[in-house]
């Protein structure tokens, strides 16, 4: 077995690699200038400064413009990381008790998270008299039509509230310790429900399937996972919970290729699954939002351009049809957050670098009044939303919401910076990696 953890040991080694070229990076430019091709500027590279085949090869590859952006202080910090990284992964490896012990904690852990209380009463064949035709046929299978409130949260939870009301929870609820709101829908048990998912289908689903929580005592990482509820890819995002049937309102959809589309819920078919909207190949949906015509859209792009306009600029189309243009996109740039908006929302944007090792470095988080963004024409690029500093090239996370919370991939929460910035401010360093921004649980959003 090696010694070191092979991913980390491979990143480690790449990073080093890095450290040697940007040291003697007008030397590195002139080598590969003079070289005749790929081959031979990699295996010059590897005879000047001793660098593997594998490090020259990651050098070649990367585009000159990338390279020179390069800290040598953030290459040595990623650097001391993965050594300390690789320290901890290997002691680990060496301990047969440690493995143990993280095994354990790692299952309390989702048993925490994805147990549910059994649903069915065991008892012994005694326990009972025997179940009758006649008994049987008075026993209805019908669940109950009761009033109820469906939560789904960020990191694609859903669970319910069997009562009219939410119970009163303020934003700063410090009972609010797991997760963020996605979606709050007032319905009953027994009304169609429609799950918006990221590849342009809305599933049908009713809130009576949904374990109840406690909304005095509100846990969200006891709600059902309605990715595996719903037998969806795991690269397949959950976006939104709306209600369906003649009261379902209008939303508005926003692709990662800048395309906007409005549609009425209560004219799509009664079937399980349905396209609300036709996808070009390489493209999906990136949020859906209850978009009436005074609503704001929000497109937040990669290259930190945001762009907002009123909703009446965009008619109401069919299930079938493939929707308008709704931001102009620069080159090799996608959409990273899209949502309606009222004028009093915020927008959390982070920033980070395109080229930094996945799960390596931190992100830059600024928090923004919406109000702060000129509206611009839909189809247009907008203004820029946030500042990259040095080692930066691109916003990995974004979001329109009324009361942002940042939470983890697993649902943890993360403070976001507490004061308000420009619209074109750069932010400041996050304390965690953030997975998701929902918006908190409070008595506003009923």
């Amino acid at each position: 077995q090696d010694p070191l953890p092979p991913v980390r040991a491979k990143g480690l080694h790449l990073v080093e690699g890095l450290l040697i070229a940007i040291v003697d990076i007008d030397e590195v430019i002139q080598v590969i200038r003079g070289s005749d091709d790929s081959a031979a500027a990699k295996k010059q590279l590897c005879a000047v400064f001793d660098l593997s085949e594998l490090q020259a090869e990651y050098i070649l590859e990367l585009r000159l413009r990338r390279l020179t952006k390069f800290s040598r202080i953030e290459l040595e910090t990623e650097r001391d990381a993965l050594v300390e990284e690789i320290e901890q992964l290997t002691a680990l490896l060496a301990s047969p008790q440690k493995i143990r012990e993280l095994v354990s904690q790692e299952l309390a852990e989702v048993s925490e998270r994805f147990g549910t209380a059994r649903r069915t009463e065991i008892r012994k064949s005694d326990d009972q008299e025997p179940l009758t035709a006649k008994k049987a046929a008075a026993v209805s299978l019908e669940r109950e039509d009761a009033p109820c409130v469906a939560v789904l949260t960020a990191t694609g939870l859903a669970s319910r509230v069997d009562s009219a009301e939410l119970g009163g929870l303020a934003v700063s609820d410090k009972r609010i310790s797991h997760d963020a709101v996605r979606s709050i829908v007032p319905t009953t048990t027994r009304a169609p429900l429609g799950v918006v998912l990221s590849n342009g289908e809305i599933v049908r689903i009713e809130a009576g399937e949904f374990p109840v929580i406690d909304p005095q005592k509100p846990a969200f990482k006891d709600g059902i996972a309605l990715n595996d509820f719903l037998g969806v890819d795991k690269k397949t995002e959950i976006l939104g919970l709306f209600p369906l049937g003649e009261t379902a309102p209008t939303i508005a959809l926003g692709t990662s290729q800048g395309v906007v589309k409005r549609v009425n819920l209560a004219t799509i078919p009664e079937r399980p699954h349905v396209e609300i909207i036709s996808l070009k190949d390489g493209d999906r949906v990136v949020g859906a939002s209850p978009a009436e015509d005074s609503a704001w859209l929000c497109f937040v792009t990669d290259d930190a351009q945001l762009l907002r306009f009123t909703a009446d600029q965009v008619r109401p189309q069919g299930p079938a049809a493939g929707g308008m243009s709704g931001v102009s996109l620069s080159e090799g740039c996608r959409v990273v957050a899209f949502a309606s908006a009222e004028e009093s929302a915020s927008v959390v944007t982070a920033s980070s670098s395109s080229q930094t090792l996945k799960g390596v470095g931190g992100q830059r988080v600024k928090v923004t009044p919406l109000s702060e963004f000129p509206p611009k024409g839909r189809s247009t690029k907008g203004v820029r939303a946030h500042s990259f500093l040095k080692g930066e090239d691109c916003l990995v996370l974004a979001a329109i919401a009324q009361n942002p919370r940042a939470v983890s991939a697993g649902g943890k929460a993360i403070d976001l910076p507490s004061e308000m910035s420009k619209r074109d401010a750069s932010g400041t360093p996050a304390s965690a990696t953030i997975g998701h921004i929902g918006e908190a649980w409070g008595s506003s959003q009923g």
